[in-house]
């Protein structure tokens, strides 16, 4: 009798033995190899609707044909231009009389210049705002001398009277935005991406600190304030500045700016760059290939951008549109727009459309990423993790993972089941899913 329980013992582990090995034999050597998507959902590239300046028919007429496609958009306000807003344009340091009355003695140098254009716009004089975005056009350009030239002649017509005083001086000269925070607050809970684009959109290369801080952290102050922490990750400099005084303290206050984005696996061709992606990648991973829609740029050429976006696999098409049916500047007009978001919209098959926040925040994931794999009897365990700040980077990534011949998939994070789909490249089975970095592991397993 002892005998035969010993055998039964034996042939009990044998056929264990058995079933294990048989299932561990549908896996050869590259089963659970995994990838994460270079964009979402494994699109071939990514397109970014931006909007600039706040003005009232991107809320009135554009969002509107973005909500009824399904497309969602990154609107950079001027937060002191809205009725509601705590913190107008001013100007932070010396008095402005004290100001005006050193400049009789002390000309205009590359020591004072930011100071003095900084304070040229909030003293109360017709025309001092122009002085100082004049000045800021040419910092941007390189050509400081001629802007110490502007600054001086404006503050020599205050001294002589022949710039007229008008007042307490405005944040923004054009009134051309009825919006309020309680629309934007429904326009970010419906998907839209709010953000930044300063407090009164001056230049900000020729702001010395305490006004350039001001424009920066006041603008993300109140956005904050008004619609949540969610909606203060990124900013645009005015003008679309890439001065390099300007660009170093919008990534100081906030975490992104689509004026620049430093990082080592991306290349970026800005709106005035007349390289293709193709010329401009320079070996990087992703190329960020800004364009700006302007009243008289051909359809024709609009869509051949997201054809391009739409054939290669390493293009973010961030789009910069600014007026829209007659308000702002390059105004759009509004069949044009129908036209073109349409356009995208027919196009989503290849190219991920979401806002800005969205896709940065995606590819610095991917990049962070780390992802490892092993077999645990029947089961493909998937382990995602990264060492970014949870704060900005807990989204979720796009995942193929190599498995067997097999039909369906059961994949799960933790106890939660993933959406899951097969798909087939060069004759291989994938199983694709999205998942939470830094969450619990992830399990794969065949369905009957």
């Amino acid at each position: 009798m002892m005998k035969r329980i010993v055998l039964n013992h034996i042939l009990a582990a044998l056929t264990i033995v058995s079933i294990f090995t048989s299932c561990q034999s549908s896996f050869d050597a590259d089963s659970g190899k995994t990838e994460i998507t270079k964009w979402h959902q494994n699109k071939t590239g990514a397109v970014s609707l931006t909007f600039d300046d706040g003005t009232v028919h991107q809320f009135t007429i554009a969002m509107p044909m973005l909500d009824s496609l399904g497309m969602k958009g990154t609107f950079y306000i001027i937060t002191g231009k809205i009725p509601e807003s705590q913190y107008r344009g001013t100007f932070i340091g010396r008095p402005g009389e004290e100001i005006i009355a050193e400049t009789a003695k002390i000309p205009t140098n590359k020591d004072n210049l930011l100071e003095r254009a900084s304070a040229i716009g909030f003293l109360g004089y017709e025309g001092g705002l122009d002085y100082h975005t004049r000045a800021g056009a040419a910092v941007d350009a390189e050509n400081v001398d001629k802007a110490i030239e502007i600054i001086e002649e404006g503050y020599a017509k205050i001294r002589a009277g022949k710039l007229k005083k008008v007042g307490p001086p405005t944040s923004y000269r054009e009134a051309n935005d009825t919006t309020t925070w309680e629309l934007y607050r429904q326009y970010a809970a419906n998907g839209h991406e709010i953000a930044s684009h300063t407090v009164t959109h001056p230049r900000l290369a020729i702001l010395d600190e305490p006004n350039i801080l001001y424009e920066l952290e006041k603008s993300k102050e109140e956005i904050e304030n008004q619609i949540g922490a969610d909606y203060i990750f990124s900013a645009e400099g005015p003008y679309g500045t890439e001065h390099e005084h300007s660009v170093e303290y919008v990534l100081k206050v906030y975490e992104s700016a689509r004026n620049r984005m430093p990082e080592p696996f991306l290349a970026e061709l800005n709106r005035g760059s007349k390289e293709s992606p193709a010329e401009g990648k320079e070996g990087k991973e992703y190329v960020q290939w800004q364009r700006g829609p302007l009243f008289k740029t051909p359809m024709e050429l609009m869509k051949s951008w997201v054809d391009t976006t739409a054939a290669r696999s390493d293009t973010w098409l961030v789009l910069v549109f600014h007026g829209v049916e007659g308000v702002g500047w390059e105004a759009k007009p509004k069949e044009q727009l129908r036209e073109y978001f349409e356009y995208i919209a027919s196009k989503r098959n290849d190219v991920w459309v979401a806002p800005f926040v969205e896709v940065t925040q995606y590819i610095r994931e991917r990049m962070a990423a780390k992802v490892s794999t092993k077999i645990d009897g029947s089961t493909i365990v998937v382990n995602l993790t990264h060492t970014l700040d949870p704060k900005w980077y807990g989204h979720s990534l796009t995942l193929k993972t190599l498995v067997p011949d097999w039909e369906k998939a059961q994949v799960k994070q933790g106890e939660t089941i993933l959406a899951a789909r097969m798909t087939e490249e060069e004759g291989k089975k994938y199983v694709m899913y999205e998942a939470l970095p830094n969450g619990e592991p992830i399990t794969i397993r065949e369905m009957e």
